[in-house]
């Protein structure tokens, strides 16, 4: 058996791969050894290493093989080399070999790749930059991470002091001078500014994470570092510079924005999704270390279920109309009652309460946002500009407004006075939620087989605050108010279409989901689960 030792890169394994089919090695003919790992070495070589499988002059692979080998490459299996080299061989007899999940080789290389992937996203996340030079410092000097290590060298030249058993690595990052004429850009913001992370991963992926940060911070000058090498970008000259590795005592211990960075972490942490379990999971616990907010964790967690009470309490005292709506949820029972809801505060300017008209015990029901001006004035649900659209697209269908039940999400005008205009004002989510008891009465007392929803915010009464319309708009969505809810754009976005092709796209969006809500709600009702 022929041993080559090999440094641990890609573009090296394929020389020596393309070398070794070229004179006809077997896979069990060559033992690939990581030159990184001196245990793995054995540099001797036995008396029959001469190749006896037939040369393979033209040899051939698969963009599949490539993209998952690049991954595999870079894993810290020993054994990666030859089991690359071994699917490699197969390759050019059976160019379906990759797709044999249960093939041993097949099932390691997915094993290796998906390892380094994990990776490669845990460092993603978990990575954190420290600025470590200043460009606005009156006193210009190098900024030293070893401060036992002295030197004069110009301003703005960063040099990392790394201790050794033979004294101090010094590591210099590359040389910056800042023009004192330009003028700082959000692309070339100024300047010298420089930032250092160091992180550990489980294997060898600097090369391949490279290119995310350069992607997510292009305008910054920053340093990577790791055991097994450090990168630095320059952002003037568009480069990625490559060094050795440097350890964990290199990197600068924190900087000023951690403290505006667990103050910003603080505010945003919401002690009712609390999962310690997931959290380990998910962010395990040998990364804490890169991270300065685990620092403020024992704290957070300590007072998440009283804060979690607190916000029981006043998510209690929110508005609401529940206190208004009569116990008999019939349609005349809830029309007696609406004109005297003061869940919100929508009450004080609107002209009258709008409430739902058609059938009483319609198979579909059309569900707006609010009334428009029109509608406030008159007291009934789309009978201006938008419920002339909504008419159209119905009469084209065949569809009997009389036959369907149409009502609002929030049953008042909200606008804004602007001279003789009240202009539409979207309501809030607080508002929309205040006025739902409303909307579940309406249901409850219908039992619609459908319920299409005209826009964002009566989409978002039913279906909750994070729906996307555009993203899920047309599809059959059960909810625990109706089995069957299906979310379409209002009709009032087709008048405020920015052109003619947009508001005829926007218009053919709402006549299919409206042909979809009603052709569903004519077949018969869906048993709740």
């Amino acid at each position: 058996m022929k041993r080559l030792p090999l440094e641990p890169d890609f573009n090296a394994w394929r020389e020596a791969a393309r070398e070794a089919l070229h004179l006809g090695f077997l896979p069990e003919e060559l033992d690939f050894q990581d030159s990184t790992i001196p245990s793995t070495l054995d540099l001797t070589l036995e008396s029959s290493d001469a190749p006896t499988g037939p040369p393979i002059t033209t040899p051939h692979t698969s963009k599949a093989f490539l993209e998952s080998a690049e991954y595999a490459a870079v894993h810290r299996d020993p054994q990666r080399w030859n089991l690359l080299y071994r699917i490699l061989y197969r390759l050019q007899t059976n160019r379906n070999v990759l797709r044999i999940s249960v093939d041993p080789d097949i099932a390691e290389l997915e094993r290796l790749e998906s390892q380094v992937r994990r990776d490669l996203h845990k460092m993603h996340a978990f990575l954190r930059f420290r600025m470590v030079l200043e460009p606005d410092d009156p006193n210009p000097r190098p900024i030293v991470v070893d401060e036992s290590f002295r030197t004069e060298p110009g301003p703005h030249h960063l040099v990392l002091a790394t201790p050794t058993p033979f004294g101090l690595n010094h590591t210099e990052l590359p040389h910056c001078e800042p023009d004192p004429h330009a003028t700082p850009t959000p692309s070339q913001p100024d300047t010298c500014e420089h930032f250092i992370a160091w992180y550990q991963p489980d294997h060898r992926i600097l090369p391949l994470a490279a290119p995310f940060f350069v992607e997510r911070f292009g305008v910054m000058r920053w340093t990577i570092l790791t055991p097994d090498a450090s990168v630095s970008w320059d952002p003037t000259g568009k480069q990625l510079t490559f060094a050795p590795g440097l350890p964990r005592e290199s990197a600068p211990a924190e900087d000023e924005l951690e403290g505006l960075w667990r103050s910003y972490y603080a505010s945003i942490y919401n002690p009712a999704r609390l999962n310690p379990e997931m959290m380990r999971s998910e962010m395990p616990v040998r990364y804490w270390k890169n991270l300065p907010e685990i620092s403020l964790l024992p704290n957070l967690i300590t007072k998440s279920q009283s804060r979690v009470a607190d916000m029981v309490t006043r998510q209690q005292q929110q508005p609401s109309a529940q206190p208004f709506v009569p116990e008999d949820h019939s349609l005349p029972k809830l029309r007696a009652a609406l004109p005297a809801c003061k869940g919100c505060d929508l009450f004080q300017h609107a002209t009258q309460v709008v409430p739902g008209a058609g059938a009483a015990h319609a198979k579909l029901i059309l569900v707006g946002e609010q009334p428009g001006d029109q509608e406030d004035l008159q007291g009934k649900p789309f009978v201006g500009p938008a419920g002339k659209i909504l008419d159209r697209v119905m009469d084209e269908l065949n569809i009997e407004r009389s036959k369907v039940y149409v009502t609002n999400a929030v049953k008042h005008f909200k606008f804004v006075q602007r001279g003789k205009l009240r202009l539409h004002q979207n309501p809030r989510m607080s508002e929309i939620s205040a006025c739902r008891p409303w909307l579940l009465a309406e249901i409850d007392s219908i039992h619609p087989h459908v319920i299409l929803c005209l826009g964002a915010s009566a989409s978002k009464s039913l279906l909750g605050g994070t729906f996307s319309l555009m993203r899920d708009h047309g599809k059959i969505l059960n909810t625990p108010y109706a089995n069957q809810v299906i979310a379409t754009i209002h009709p009032s976005a087709i008048l405020r279409a920015r052109d003619k092709e947009s508001g005829e796209q926007l218009y053919q969006f709402l006549r299919d989901d409206m042909a979809l809500a009603w052709h569903t709600a004519q077949k018969p009702a869906l048993t709740p689960v």
